[in-house]
């Protein structure tokens, strides 16, 4: 059993021998249901989450915690200590001396009903000089993911998080596996499979801030009382020396512009909430997309509009355009 044992806490001063953690106290706060539970203070969530992280809290423990987590939902206090717990559970990437802050593009979800463009944002944000990091699954039995779109581009995956400082260093596309890069948030993803649900970390990979320096992250949510709480956490309880962050509704859960429906697109820039996209429009002319949506045929349909053969979706183009200004606003400002 692992309330049995001591492990060491990656996240404590020191590398200090931590003992496992009695989450009774905590599961009580948040187990109570939908309308009895109540939320963790940010410095509670910090702790709770850590231990989880290293793995000391106890499967039933844990399980009852993830449930009652999405049952209850997430408060912004609760999202900010889980964060800060995350970011602090895995070695921080060094963005290369650019012209740009880096661009963070999580992918977790891929697409089931439309092509996944999210490759494209990336190389279009990498050919105007971005850094760009993207972190996600590899595999979805379900939906096609970015990773097997950049494979089908015949782009290699970072294997560690020095090969994708030297791939951003070098001016190229940096994939890197959730595994690779933070294995310690990768375990906590696994246990959809085992629970059969998604829980709160699916939540923090999509808004994590992998660099030590600032950087732009873009962010998206698919549910619309996450639209409130993630605005609220980016506006008053992430912290500002993080960088910015693009706040949108995903396609299908990425957080590439829909080349049918561009959505809206809030900037948060040191607490402050500008609107770069005013609201969801459709395309004036149907925009030519790949005829299916597996990873071979987007990944020729982007090669094609890489070579210029067919036109950036126009959402997409804008979308670019806000990154790389933004981007850039943020390395000046240091």
């Amino acid at each position: 059993m692992q309330n049995e044992q001591i492990s060491t806490s990656a996240g404590s001063a020191g590398g200090q021998l931590q003992p496992p953690l009695a989450a009774a106290r905590f599961i009580k706060e948040i187990g109570r249901g939908k309308d009895g539970a109540r939320s963790l203070s940010r410095d509670d969530a910090r702790l709770m989450y850590e231990a989880m992280l290293d793995g000391r809290v106890s499967d039933l423990e844990l399980g009852a915690i993830l449930l009652a987590m999405r049952v209850k939902g997430e408060a912004v206090e609760e999202i900010g200590g889980f964060l800060d717990a995350a970011e602090a559970s895995f070695q921080p990437l060094i963005a290369p001396s650019a012209d740009y802050a880096p661009v963070v593009l999580p992918s977790y979800n891929g697409s089931r009903k439309m092509a996944n463009l999210t490759p494209l944002l990336c190389m279009l944000l990498v050919r105007r000089g971005v850094p760009v990091l993207m972190h996600g699954v590899t595999h979805d039995p379900l939906r096609v993911t970015s990773a097997e779109i950049i494979s089908a581009l015949g782009i290699d995956h970072a294997a560690s998080a020095a090969e994708a400082e030297a791939l951003m260093a070098a001016g190229k596309p940096a994939f890197i596996p959730i595994q690779a890069l933070a294995p310690k948030i990768s375990r906590l993803l696994d246990m959809r499979r085992i629970l059969g649900v998604r829980n709160s970390t699916h939540t923090l990979v999509k808004i994590m801030q992998p660099f030590a320096a600032p950087a732009l992250r873009l962010t998206s949510y698919t549910h619309p009382e996450y639209l409130d709480m993630l605005s609220d956490y980016f506006g008053h309880a992430a912290p500002h020396e993080r960088g910015d962050a693009f706040l949108m509704r995903g396609t299908e859960g990425e957080t590439v512009a829909n080349a049918r429906r561009a959505q809206r697109i809030d900037w948060f820039s040191r607490g402050v909430r500008t609107v770069l996209v005013e609201k969801q429009s459709v395309a004036e002319e149907l925009p030519d997309l790949p005829e299916g949506r597996d990873a071979e045929t987007t990944a020729a349909w982007i090669a094609s509009v890489l070579d210029g053969q067919r036109p950036v979706p126009e959402s997409i183009s804008e979308q670019v355009d806000h990154c790389v200004h933004v981007a850039s606003e943020i390395r000046q400002r240091g």
